[in-house]
C-alpha cells in the first residue's frame, strides 16, 4: 500500500498498476505556467474514489520545482497563483467568517506546517468586532487557532474544532497540515488544495477525526504541503532505479545482479511487503525528511500564508495585482 496524502500520486500508481490508459470517473485538468505546474483533479464517482483510496471532490495540485532555489520572482508568482486557485473554490461575501485551522505538532519540524502558517494569517474577526470603524475595506472575518495534536492535549483536534465551530459559526473552515508524499521531489515544492476536508495523519498510516462537512457541517477547504515520505516507499524506488540502472550497463557484481532481478520480478505490492517486512523489526515505521527541513518549512510557510491572506483579504490580493 503506497502511502500518500497526494492524489496525483495515487492516481498515478492506480494507473501504473493496473496498466489503464485513463480511470473512469476521474477527469483531470493540466496546465503549465512559467515553472509552475497546476493540476485539477476532480474525482466524481464512489468507485473512482474507492480505487485510489481519495474522497470525492476536487483537488488542485501546484508543484513548483525551483521552489528549493529561493527564486523570489517564483514565489511571488506561486503566491499569485495559489490565492486564485484558492479563491475559485471558495464562496465568499465581504461579511463571511473564516477560520483557519493550523492541524500538526509545532515541537515536530516536519508536522509543524499548520502552526507555522497560523502564526502569519491575517487574523481580523477581534478588530472588526471592536474597532469596526478603524478596520478599512477589503478585509473579511479572519480567526484561526493551532489545536495542537491527540499527544499534546489529550483532546482530538476534531473534538477542539467543531466546539470552535459550534460557538463562533464560521462560514467555512480552512484546514493546513503537513502530507507524506511517495516521491521525494515532491517534498516542500508541491501545494495541494482540495474541497474535500482533511483527515489529519493520514499519510504516515495514523488517521484521526476528520474535518470535514460532514462532521462540522460547513465547508473544510484542506492545503498542505508534502514534507516526509516512507522509508518503505523510498527504499522501493531506489531499488527501480538500480534495476533500470543495470538493465542500461551499469556495472555490478553478478550476485547483485541476480539479486535484482530477482526482485524486479515482484509484482509493487508485494515489493512493499517484502521491504517492509525486513525494515520493520530493525527500523519500525520510518518516515524520511530533508536534512534542511527547517529552511524549508520557514519558507513554505511563509508563501502559504501570503497565499491565504491574499485570498481571504482583497485589499492584500491587491497588492499583489498591482
Amino acid at each position: 500500500m503506497i502511502k500518500t496524502d497526494l492524489v496525483l500520486e495515487a492516481h498515478e500508481v492506480f494507473l501504473q498498476t493496473s496498466e489503464l490508459p485513463a480511470l473512469e470517473g476521474v477527469e483531470t485538468v493540466e496546465q503549465s505556467l512559467e515553472g509552475i505546474e497546476v493540476s485539477v483533479t476532480d474525482i466524481l464517482t464512489a468507485e473512482a474514489a474507492a480505487k485510489i483510496g481519495k474522497a470525492r471532490g476536487k483537488y488542485i495540485t501546484i508543484e513548483a520545482a525551483g521552489l528549493r532555489d529561493k527564486n523570489e520572482d517564483l514565489e511571488n508568482r506561486l503566491v499569485e497563483v495559489m490565492s486564485n486557485q484558492l479563491r475559485g473554490l471558495l464562496s465568499l461575501s465581504d461579511e463571511s467568517t473564516i477560520l483557519v485551522v493550523g492541524l500538526g505538532n509545532w515541537n515536530v519540524t516536519p508536522d509543524a506546517l499548520g502552526p507555522s502558517v497560523v502564526e502569519k494569517i491575517f487574523v481580523t474577526r477581534h478588530l472588526k468586532a471592536l474597532y469596526p470603524d478603524q478596520v478599512g475595506p477589503g478585509f473579511r472575518n479572519v480567526c484561526a487557532i493551532a489545536p495542537g495534536v491527540l499527544g499534546l492535549t489529550g483532546i482530538e483536534s476534531g473534538d477542539i474544532i467543531f466546539g470552535i465551530v459550534q460557538q463562533l459559526k464560521p462560514d467555512v473552515v480552512l484546514a493546513i497540515d503537513a502530507l507524506a508524499a511517495r516521491s521525494l521531489r515532491r517534498l516542500n515544492t508541491t501545494i495541494q488544495i482540495s474541497d474535500t476536508g482533511i483527515y489529519p495523519g493520514s499519510g504516515v498510516g495514523n488517521k484521526r477525526q476528520g474535518l470535514t462537512h460532514e462532521s462540522l457541517g460547513i465547508p473544510v477547504i484542506a492545503i498542505g504541503v508534502p514534507t516526509v515520505v516512507d522509508a518503505t516507499t523510498l527504499t522501493s524506488d531506489v531499488i527501480d532505479l538500480l534495476i533500470k540502472a543495470v538493465e542500461k550497463g551499469a556495472t555490478a557484481s553478478s550476485r547483485v545482479s541476480k539479486v535484482l532481478a530477482a526482485i524486479d520480478k515482484f509484482a509493487q505490492d508485494d515489493k512493499q511487503e517484502l521491504i517492509k517486512e525486513v525494515m520493520q523489526p530493525e527500523v519500525g515505521v520510518l518516515m524520511v525528511t530533508p536534512k534542511e527541513v527547517d529552511r524549508l518549512l520557514e519558507d513554505i510557510s511563509d508563501l502559504l500564508a501570503e497565499g491565504i491572506n491574499a485570498a481571504l483579504h482583497p485589499k492584500v490580493a491587491q497588492g499583489y495585482l498591482n
